[in-house]
């Protein structure tokens, strides 16, 4: 006999433990990295969308709820949220934003055929961001690529507050 499935967050539980009693110096990375995107060049929306992107490319459900709660909490349309994953065809994006978009895309799909972020793509970025937003869109990507490996082998609890999403 099977039981329900439970979708309540109280309910469901991490792989891992909370990994700062292992490894205290992730707190000072990620604080790091929180602060650089805290003090971005860039629109926090954008930050959001291209990280929302990031966790629907990567199947992390951690990172898809947690940056649509953030796009929501900074009063984001649901058309926009809804629209990520298929940006390419969706029409409420800026220019800028689609830049973003595609370059998350790129860093995190592997391109057999050659190089992930050519020449062409850059120069489209750049000319919507400068190089101090260059460097805060690559933050915002690296962000996502330092909580990874948490999201996906550890399975931080979806919806959880930092600090409270890890069963121990």
């Amino acid at each position: 006999m099977s039981t329900p499935t439970t979708t309540g967050t109280q309910s469901r539980r991490s792989r891992m433990p909370n990994p700062l009693p292992f490894l205290p110096e992730m707190a000072q990375v990620g604080e790091g990295l929180h602060r650089a995107l805290r003090n971005s060049a860039i629109p926090q929306a954008t930050i959001h969308l291209l990280q929302l992107r990031a966790g629907q490319l990567l199947g992390s459900t951690y990172f898809t709820v947690r940056e649509t709660g953030n796009l929501r909490r900074i009063e984001e349309s649901e058309e926009r949220i809804t629209a990520v994953a298929t940006w390419r065809d969706a029409t409420c994006f800026t220019p800028a934003e689609r830049a973003a978009l595609e370059l998350v895309e790129a860093v995190l799909t592997p391109n057999p055929s050659g190089e992930r972020v050519p020449d062409e793509m850059y120069a489209r970025a750049s000319a919507h961001y400068d190089h101090q937003a260059m460097w805060s869109l690559i933050m915002a990507i690296a962000h996502i690529g330092f909580f990874t490996p948490a999201a996906l082998i550890a399975k931080p609890i979806p919806g959880m507050p930092p600090g409270q999403n890890y069963t121990d």
